[in-house]
């Protein structure tokens, strides 16, 4: 992996620990530098010691990404301090669990919040700098990365407000995909499972780490090298994509498909519907359980 950043600067959010302190290991590993950015501004700097320390760029920041002029000031900050940007990692979440039933509206809206507007605060500002750099006549070959989750794809019980703004998030990737190819922008989406503080507490047992020294499975660093890979100049190609990533599997989530229609070719009476719906459903390619169903 190393150097197929070199020269790249890249900014991750949520980088002081678990899947974001391991994306901005790697792509200071492969020659990126690197704006670890998280609001616990001692696991941020813990983060750019180790970069530094294995001879990486890096500089922390911790800065709000829900904020929109604090989202300016990290991208802002990455140009100044390193000349250009060519790649952000929208990374940085939380979790408030609990049954819809019962979920409160701070518990929705700090969640929408940190994941659903701030992925669209400090995109918002690389795209305006990419996109100028374009109108200038710069070449551009710039990266978003975007992360959503499996309950954003299949729904997950107890989480509906994470899942909301996760199933967001894939939407918001293919409309940024098809919006700013245009720019030499490239934008493509990661469902990851691995082992970090939000997923020990609803998955202990399935994520626990084997103590015969096996592959460890659920180990959050096996989840960077397709990340390193989708900020590199490698993956122009690739955009509009949403991959899933855990242990060593990749794949794609190929995201929702019309049936074909049943046309009457005139207006449907209500009393006529419940059989056409029957009809459609006996055709449609089963989608994924909802988790914990």
């Amino acid at each position: 992996m190393s150097g197929i950043c070199d020269g790249r600067v890249i900014i991750v959010t949520g980088a002081g620990g678990g899947l974001g302190r391991e994306y901005a290991l790697a792509f200071g590993a492969a020659g990126a530098k690197v704006v670890v950015n998280d609001i616990n501004a001692q696991s941020a700097q813990k983060t750019v010691v180790d970069i530094q320390n294995t001879g990486g760029q890096a500089i922390a920041n911790n800065q709000d990404i829900t904020n929109y002029e604090q989202s300016a000031s990290i991208v802002s900050e990455a140009i100044a301090n390193f000349g250009d940007l060519h790649g952000v990692v929208n990374n940085a979440g939380i979790c408030r669990d609990r049954m819809f039933a019962s979920m409160t509206e701070e518990e929705w809206d700090q969640v929408i919040a940190v994941h659903l507007k701030g992925h669209f605060c400090i995109s918002s500002h690389a795209v305006h700098y990419w996109r100028d750099q374009f109108k200038q006549g710069h070449k551009v070959d710039a990266r978003i990365i975007n992360t959503s989750s499996g309950a954003g794809l299949n729904g997950s019980i107890g989480q509906s407000n994470y899942a909301a703004a996760k199933g967001g998030i894939a939407s918001l990737t293919l409309n940024q995909a098809a919006e700013l190819r245009r720019y030499g922008i490239t934008v493509n989406g990661l469902a990851p499972a691995a082992r970090t503080s939000m997923s020990e507490d609803a998955f202990a047992d399935m994520m626990k780490k084997p103590e015969d020294g096996s592959f460890d499975h659920y180990d959050p660093s096996n989840i960077a090298p397709l990340v390193v890979w989708l900020g590199s100049a490698h993956s122009a190609d690739c955009t509009g994509r949403l991959f899933e990533a855990v242990g060593g599997e990749i794949s794609l989530a190929d995201g929702w498909r019309s049936t074909p229609p049943i046309d009457k070719g005139a207006k449907w009476q209500a009393d006529e519907i419940g059989g056409v719906v029957q009809e459609l459903m006996s055709r449609e390619r089963p989608a994924q359980k909802v988790y914990g169903t």
